[in-house]
């Protein structure tokens, strides 16, 4: 089944799990034997915990690198739906079927096996990941299993009030149902004020809330709607490209984004559609309200996440070796890990390529080195004419461990390289999809 096949079928089935489990013929999921990682084996057994950017990328590498290992990718969804370029497929800029690929083709193309199952422990005495449809054994176990929501600061635990935001008003940064929420919001918008948020942290893809901002804007000025963005940011300034979009916001949309920073959120009424800042109230007419994010609730329950000193939980690992803390063979890898790096598609699948080297030189032997993951970060501002701004970092650490920006950090504003630009971001889109799953 290809992209074009599943397409068929429509948009809400394509973004809901189907619950059917996929395995190669000759690679059925059984009852695995207990096996100790210690006993070095001629196949050695490589699982990977979800199918981002990170999970593909290592799966793919793994093969290449280790040719006779046995690589199994574990992902909940029955296909992929690309974050990165999502915000222009909400403004009509792209269609689904450019977000849209086959899991099934990519286990097929690249020779591993793509396991569709929830994952519900791991016995990590035994070395056996337990999921929905079966036991898995591993040598090497990862986790690439991206971010969850943190809604504590707005609901203090009310759960009821947790599900309203997560179905009226959904962020629409993780790939699913919100993000056809959300389009649905944008184009039945009939004016007013369409808020939207910017939590505080190392959230996923820190030029996203802005670059959607510009795209909301400009889709209420293609179609004549009386509305304004309202940009709250919990931070004291754009987290990245600020020069960029600072400038797009003031000489493109000076009458359609207003943006606001340092703002601390101390109540959000949802039947009201009021928003009590320690400033301000704020009416709003529509909203998409993006909170803090944290570490999946499968690596909580694992005891794997530890508390930030800002009560935020995250994954416990060695930031040199990415293996979760008392574990010599259970790797983060993505979004899910928890250092300074960019939470971004590109970044997420560098680190994919540098953990699966590291696996290799383990088990051939060798003394695994840190790798600096790369971002690559286009944002598209304005699409008549095209503006659009990028970015391109490495990273590196001092020698206290603190993380340092290294290589060429660009920071450019929209009038220094805007036109045409915003081609350069799709064939980077289609550049990635073609590694990951061709």
């Amino acid at each position: 089944m290809n992209r074009r096949d599943l397409l068929k079928y429509g948009t809400s089935a394509l973004l809901l799990s189907t619950g059917i489990a996929y395995a190669s013929d000759d690679q059925k999921v059984k009852t695995t034997k207990h096996n100790s990682t210690k006993k070095k084996t001629k196949n050695p057994r490589i699982v990977v915990v979800g199918g981002g950017w990170a999970g593909l990328a290592l799966a793919k590498d793994m093969k290449y690198r280790v040719p006779n290992a046995d690589v199994t990718m574990v992902e909940r969804r029955d296909h992929f739906v690309s974050c990165p370029m999502s915000n222009e497929w909400l403004v009509d800029l792209v269609d689904l079927e450019f977000l849209t690929h086959s899991y099934l083709d990519a286990a097929k193309n690249n020779n591993y096996t793509y396991l569709h199952a929830e994952v519900i422990d791991v016995d990590k005495k035994y070395n056996i990941l337990k999921t929905s449809i079966g036991d898995v054994g591993y040598d090497y176990l990862v986790f690439a299993v991206g971010i969850e929501y943190d809604y504590e600061d707005w609901t203090q635990g009310d759960k009821v009030l947790e599900e309203k935001f997560k179905t009226q008003y959904p962020a629409a940064f993780i790939p699913g149902s919100e993000h056809i929420t959300l389009k649905e919001k944008i184009h039945n918008f009939k004016g007013g004020n369409f808020v939207l948020t910017v939590p505080s942290g190392n959230y996923r893809c820190l030029a996203a809330p802005y670059e959607r901002a510009c795209l909301i804007a400009d889709y209420f000025d293609k179609h004549n709607i009386e509305g304004k963005v309202i940009l709250l940011d919990a931070n004291n300034d754009i987290k990245i490209k600020a020069d960029g979009f600072h400038s797009a916001f003031k000489e493109l949309y000076k009458d359609r984004i207003e943006y606001q920073s340092s703002v601390e959120i101390e109540s959000i009424d949802l039947d009201k559609k009021i928003i009590t800042t320690g400033f301000d109230d704020i009416a709003f007419d529509d909203a998409s309200f993006y909170p803090n994010v944290k570490a999946p609730y499968l690596i909580e329950k694992l005891g794997m996440t530890r508390k930030t000193p800002y009560n935020r939980i995250e994954a416990d690992i060695n930031q040199y070796t990415y293996k979760f803390k008392g574990s010599d063979n259970i790797y983060a890898c993505g979004d899910v890990r928890p250092m300074g790096f960019s939470k971004s598609g590109n970044t997420a699948y560098s680190e994919g390529l540098n953990l699966s080297k590291m696996i290799a030189d383990e088990i051939a032997g060798k003394i695994p080195v840190w790798q600096s993951p790369v971002t690559t970060c286009f944002s598209i501002l304005r699409t008549k004419p095209e503006k659009c701004i990028s970015l391109y970092t490495e990273y590196a650490y001092d020698k206290n461990g603190g993380m340092l920006f290294k290589g060429n950090m660009t920071d450019e504003a929209w009038k220094t390289n805007g036109l045409g630009k915003a081609r350069v971001a799709y064939g980077w889109a289609e550049s990635m999809y073609r590694n990951m799953f061709d």
